[in-house]
């Protein structure tokens, strides 16, 4: 709907009176049936101008007086018309009629307002209350409208922070599978060897067993004897068991030993989703810690060395996979803001208020107008299609979800630091008092 059509909508066709017309003939009009709905009747000049509005609550005034009609009758309307009238053109918005109409309301209210159009001739009346009413169904539309933006805006923001959770699975994933496949390889490996080493050893057992039967045989005769020994020999020759123990024994170590690394990979794998755990339970933010250290590991052993100061801690109630993920994207950030190989350094410490958790790096480090906007949801200094700008963002919201604060220094060329500081509970005393 236009601004015209939505201001015609409310227009009440009146044909208006001339300035000269008698009091007592407009009192007469009024009580005709197609004046009976309006309180006013509009007034114009020759050129069609609205020059007033005369109401009935005027004329009940004149005809209320004694003698009213005799004495005030024959006199032109224009002499007690109100020539101030509420006027609003055709052309402008719905907003912009009801702000001049309500602006300009004064005691006792004029119900009717007067159209015309773009030329500034009368066109026909308009009632407050009829825009009003429009105004408050445009409300409503908007209203709705804003409402489902909403709605969509919602919907839009837990699909990005859902991209963004799996765009961290995704190089989690990748970094644990490139941690696996280090202790897998060698493991995989030695087997293949111990499978070729084998095969001298089962042929030694084999040259045995038929020395063993040709001398338990009684028709066994010296030739067929000396034929099995000699193979016996060979095969013991070929074997070298003296020699194979201490390799076979290096084997079995390296293989129990990547072995583990691949339990410690599954178990810091595990500690670090906490798919066994509650959503929210009383922990040691140092496991936290570990865990995430283990998951990062593949992105930073490259990039730095990390130096981990774990002071002793209490246990805080928190949801640990959402701290994890925190320090995950703390890592990560640190590892990839070396320029060279550099050091990541993690603290942890607690005070009588809270738990603390330091990450600091010796990156290149941030200038003031990128660290203003650290904490900007989409906001990035990486390339296109590197990052979505959303790790820190939900990181913030994470810690401030749990009652705590995340801040952050940095100065170019020196590096980078995050403070992570979570509340402990109050003792039990202290909650009583508060």
């Amino acid at each position: 709907m236009t601004t015209t059509s939505a201001l015609t909508h409310l227009l009440k066709p009146m044909p208006p009176l001339e300035a000269d017309t008698s009091i007592a003939d407009v009192a007469d009009r009024l009580l005709t049936p197609e004046c009976k709905a309006f309180l006013s009747l509009p007034v114009v000049d020759g050129a069609g101008r609205p020059l007033g509005l005369i109401s009935r609550y005027t004329l009940q005034d004149i005809f209320m007086m004694r003698f009213g009609r005799d004495l005030h009758g024959r006199k032109p309307v224009g002499e007690v018309m109100n020539a101030a009238p509420l006027v609003v053109s055709l052309e402008t918005s719905l907003e912009e009629a009801a702000h001049t109409v309500t602006s300009q309301l004064h005691y006792p209210i004029t119900e009717e307002f007067i159209l015309v159009d773009a030329q500034g001739c009368y066109r026909g009346l308009g009632t407050v209350l009829d825009l009003l009413k429009a105004m408050e169904q445009r409300i409503a539309q908007r209203n709705a409208v804003l409402r489902k933006t909403l709605v969509d805006l919602k919907e839009s923001q837990a699909q990005l922070v859902q991209s963004e959770k799996m765009a961290s699975l995704g190089q989690m994933v990748a970094g644990v599978a490139h941690e696996l496949n280090t202790p897998l390889g060698y493991v995989k490996n030695n087997v293949q060897l111990l499978r070729e080493l084998k095969q001298p050893l089962l042929q030694l057992a084999d040259t045995h067993g038929t020395l063993l039967d040709c001398l338990h045989a009684p028709d066994c005769d010296e030739a067929r004897l000396s034929a099995a020994l000699g193979e016996a020999i060979e095969a013991r020759e070929q074997a070298a068991p003296e020699l194979l123990k201490e390799d076979l024994q290096q084997l079995f170590g390296d293989t129990l030993y990547g072995l583990e690394q691949i339990g410690e990979l599954v178990v810091g794998l595990k500690n670090f989703a906490r798919l066994d755990r509650a959503m929210s339970e009383d922990i040691d933010l140092n496991d936290c810690v570990r865990s995430a250290l283990v998951i990062a590991r593949n992105n930073i052993k490259d990039k730095a060395e990390v130096i981990s100061q774990l002071g002793d801690l209490p246990r805080i109630p928190c949801a640990p996979s959402q701290i994890n993920q925190v320090l995950l994207n703390l890592f990560n950030n640190a590892a990839q803001a070396m320029e060279g190989f550099g050091r990541i350094l993690v603290k942890t410490w607690a005070d009588d208020g809270a738990v603390l958790i330091s990450v600091q790096d010796s990156g290149k480090g941030m200038p003031p107008e990128v660290l203003a906007k650290i904490f900007d949801p989409f906001f990035t200094t990486k390339p296109v299609g590197q990052g979505t700008g959303l790790g820190l963002s939900i990181s913030f919201k994470i810690i401030q979800d749990h009652g705590g604060s995340i801040r952050v220094a940095s100065e170019p060329g020196r590096g980078t630091r995050f403070l992570i500081r979570l509340p402990r509970p109050q003792a039990p005393h202290l909650q009583e008092s508060a």
